[in-house]
């Protein structure tokens, strides 16, 4: 059962072109995770909120990451964080075009 994971945040920036480079080796990084199968990074310059979502090939993998990577938020300052996991109705959603 895939699982969808959104974690989201008070951000102040950089955003667009500067996120991109100042993350990518984070990114990179990200793609090495047990489970992950994607992720969406977002972001809001109006907001001022960052996150992404995430899709992992099983709960226990979405729970591990969600415990390490609230640490790492935390230990950057980040404050407020919120995150949801979901299961993944995948017939459904491949009927609505996702790739799962």
């Amino acid at each position: 059962m895939n699982v969808l994971l959104q974690i989201d945040f008070p951000y102040e920036g950089p955003f667009g072109e500067e996120m991109t480079e100042a993350f990518a080796p984070l990114a990179q990084s990200i793609m090495q995770e047990s489970g992950l199968i994607w992720k969406i990074w977002t972001e809001n310059r109006e907001t001022k909120e960052s996150g992404g979502v995430y899709l992992f090939e099983d709960m226990a993998s979405a729970e591990a990451y969600l415990t390490m990577h609230t640490a790492r938020l935390e230990s950057f300052g980040i404050r407020g964080i919120r995150s949801k996991l979901f299961a993944v109705n995948t017939p459904l959603s491949r009927l609505t075009g996702a790739m799962v």
